[in-house]
């Protein structure tokens, strides 16, 4: 049980550095030399990118962010299918995806490499719903985009997939450690956007399309 207990917690720590890797903070230190979490709304996830960097690096950004949910699961399976630890016992599957999970959203959103700061976990929440279940990711994206395309508002389109998905977890009849997952991510994806859910009650949240103001030159040209 204690080899059992060592191998999660070394698992968790794996999985939240991880989480850790800071793709939109270097992103803006690689094309601009800035740190991004001094523009536009501070996060270094992949909208903040967008109206600061442009397309092509928020696409980057939020493929990289969301293969992290994805790898993070992937591991955890890898281990069970591969029986590469047979000190973990087979009932903690379910359980220990759930801790790897928590772990990479965390990781993501308070990056030990940025001083605990991060995105705001969105990205990577949904690489781990496709990897619990794909219809339980696609019902979650569906009513993202399908909120975004009426309202071109991200962080409202975010904050309304963060309560379906857990209705959608219910209806898939999933097990507890994932409906535990849908409950606590969603939660924490809507805490995370507390001051945008702010500046959409004050009418000022950026719609999808809006850049920063102002943006600076990448160091050393002119």
């Amino acid at each position: 049980m204690t080899t059992a207990l060592f191998l999660c917690l070394c698992l968790f720590l794996i999985t939240y550095f991880m989480g850790s890797i800071p793709t939109g903070y270097l992103a803006g230190k690689l094309l601009l030399g800035i740190d991004i979490r001094e523009h536009g709304s501070k996060s270094t996830g992949a909208t903040n990118v967008f109206r600061t960097l442009g397309k092509p690096a928020a696409i980057a950004v939020l493929a990289i962010d969301i293969s992290k949910g994805i790898m993070a699961v992937a591991l955890v399976r890898a281990i069970y299918g591969g029986d590469w630890l047979p000190a973990l016992p087979a009932d903690w599957q379910n359980w220990l995806t759930l801790g790897v999970a928590i772990a990479v959203v965390l990781g993501h959103s308070k990056s030990i490499f940025l001083r605990f700061s991060g995105g705001k976990s969105v990205a990577t929440s949904l690489g781990v719903l496709f990897m619990l279940n794909i219809w339980l990711a696609l019902g979650t994206l569906a009513t993202f985009l399908a909120v975004i395309f009426f309202t071109r508002i991200v962080s409202l389109s975010s904050i309304v997939a963060a309560i379906a998905v857990n209705g959608i977890a219910l209806a898939l009849q999933l097990p507890l450690p994932y409906l535990a997952f849908t409950l606590l991510a969603g939660m924490y994806v809507i805490v995370r956007h507390r001051s945008n859910i702010e500046r959409i009650f004050q009418g000022t949240e950026p719609k999808l399309g809006e850049k920063v103001s102002s943006v600076p030159e990448r160091k050393g040209v002119a």
